[in-house]
C-alpha cells in the first residue's frame, strides 16, 4: 500500500482520485490546500481527515510515501524539491516543470534521497501508445508525424469577459505550449527522439498569454509537426506518414481509436480497450515503480523524456517569446 498525499484541490485533482481509487496499492492520506475549506471539502469527499494549509506539515508526516503534485505550473519545482528532500515519492503533473533548469534541480533533489520523480504523462502510460509503438514498424520508412490537441478551454470565455483565472495567467508558467502542447511534444520525443532543428510560431492573447502554437520538427530524414491550442477545437486525428501506409490516431493524448491505411487501399482499425480516465495507468505505473526495487533505474528512463521535452519546449519558447512575466 503506498499512502499519498495531494497536493491542490482542483478538477485534475478530482479526475486523479477518480483514477487512483480503483487501484489497490493506492491509499489517500492527505491533502495540501492553501485553503482550509476547499482541502477540508476535498477530505470529505475522499474520507480523509488530514488537510494541510502548510507544506511543511505535509513534509514533516512521515505517514506519507509518495505525493501527486497537481498545483500552478509555476509551484512544480519548490514543491517537488522540498517533498523529495523529506524522503517521497513523486509524480508531478504536466508539464513537470516550467523550464529544464528548474527539472535539472528536481531531478537532483529526487535522486539525492533515492526517490522516485515522475511527470504525470498519462499519454505514454496508456495502452492505446503501447498499440502505437507496436503498430509503427508497419508503416515503413516514417516521413511525416502531425500530433495535435487543440481543445477549446472551459476558461476562455471567462477570459474574453475580462475574467483572468490561473489557467490563462502566464505568471503561473501558463501557455498553451505548457498546458496542451506538451501532451503532443513528449510523445514525439519519446518515439522520434531529438530533431536536429526546431522552428516555431505562436499567437498571443491580449494579456500575452499564448493560445495557440505549432511547432516543427526536422529530424533530416523526417518532420515532427505539432498543433496545439487552449482556444480552438480541432476535428482531425493525429497521423503519422510512412512509406508503406499512414497512421491515423484519435486522440494522441488519449488514444482510444487507430486506422491503418496502406497505399494499396487496405485498411485496418484498432478499437483500443482501457479504462476510460486514462490516468489510471500512469499512478499504476508508479506505485509499480515505488514498489519496485528496480523502480528508481526504471525511472530514470522516463526522465529522459522529460528532459528532452523540457529542452524542446525551452527552444520553442525562446523562438516564439512566450513568457511567463505576464
Amino acid at each position: 500500500m503506498i499512502r499519498f498525499g495531494i497536493i491542490g484541490t482542483g478538477k485534475i485533482s478530482h479526475t486523479f482520485m477518480n483514477a487512483a481509487l480503483k487501484i489497490p496499492d493506492f491509499k489517500l492520506e492527505a491533502v495540501y490546500s492553501r485553503s482550509e475549506e476547499k482541502g477540508g471539502a476535498f477530505a470529505a469527499a475522499y474520507g480523509i481527515y488530514k488537510v494541510y494549509t502548510s507544506l511543511k506539515d505535509m513534509e514533516d508526516d512521515s505517514s506519507i510515501d509518495a505525493v501527486y503534485i497537481a498545483s500552478p505550473n509555476s509551484c512544480h519545482c519548490s514543491q517537488a524539491i522540498s517533498m523529495a528532500r523529506s524522503g517521497k515519492h513523486i509524480l508531478c503533473e504536466k508539464p513537470i516543470a516550467s523550464s529544464l533548469e528548474e527539472l535539472e534541480s528536481m531531478i537532483e533533489a529526487a535522486h539525492m534521497k533515492e526517490r522516485i520523480l515522475l511527470e504525470a504523462m498519462r499519454s505514454v502510460h496508456d495502452p492505446g501508445f503501447a498499440k502505437i509503438k507496436e503498430l509503427l514498424p508497419k508503416l515503413g520508412q516514417v516521413r511525416r508525424a502531425v500530433f495535435q490537441y487543440c481543445q477549446y478551454s472551459s476558461r476562455y470565455d471567462s477570459f474574453k469577459e475580462g475574467i483572468i483565472e490561473n489557467a490563462f495567467n502566464p505568471i503561473f508558467s501558463n501557455a498553451a505550449l505548457m498546458d496542451i502542447g506538451v501532451y503532443c511534444v513528449h510523445p514525439m520525443v519519446h518515439l522520434f527522439g531529438r530533431p536536429q532543428s526546431i522552428t516555431a510560431s505562436s499567437v498571443f492573447l491580449d494579456n500575452h498569454m499564448e493560445g495557440i502554437g505549432t511547432v516543427i520538427m526536422n529530424y533530416g530524414n523526417m518532420l515532427g509537426e505539432v498543433r496545439y491550442s487552449k482556444i480552438t477545437d480541432s476535428a482531425e486525428p493525429s497521423e503519422i506518414q510512412g512509406e508503406n501506409a499512414t497512421m491515423l490516431i484519435w486522440q494522441i493524448q488519449d488514444t482510444k481509436k487507430i486506422e491503418l491505411k496502406y497505399r494499396n487501399g487496405d485498411k485496418e482499425i484498432y478499437e483500443i480497450a482501457k479504462k476510460d480516465n486514462n490516468m489510471y495507468y500512469e499512478i499504476l505505473r508508479f506505485i509499480e515503480l515505488v514498489k519496485s526495487d528496480q523502480g528508481l533505474e526504471e525511472s530514470k528512463e522516463y526522465l529522459k523524456d522529460s528532459v528532452l521535452a523540457m529542452e524542446i519546449m525551452d527552444q520553442v519558447r525562446d523562438i516564439t517569446g512566450i513568457s511567463f512575466t505576464g
